[in-house]
């Protein structure tokens, strides 16, 4: 029901988000800011992709990249990400 998604982010320490990186399209998911109604602000603390996997830091910028997937060039990510990302 309603609210049952807030309770789950809003009740643990730790927040692991598991995605794919782009849309169908080939667009971004990972954007500057969200243009859809959010669950929780600033509970997100790492975003698993099938390009890697970043550091969000409870909503602070850049989000840092912690690890590429075998083949993948932080070039390719950046261009996939609407996101600032940084290196770790």
């Amino acid at each position: 029901g309603m609210g049952g998604a807030m309770d789950l982010v809003a009740g643990v320490k730790r927040v692991v988000v598991v995605m794919e990186h782009t849309e169908k399209s080939g667009g971004p998911k990972l954007l500057k800011a969200c243009t859809l109604p959010l669950t929780g602000q600033h509970v997100v603390d790492l975003v698993i992709t099938d390009l890697g996997v970043f550091d969000v830091a409870r909503g602070k910028r850049p989000l840092t990249l912690l690890e590429t997937a075998p083949g993948v060039t932080l070039d390719e990510i950046r261009a996939k990400t609407e996101a600032e990302v940084a290196t770790a």
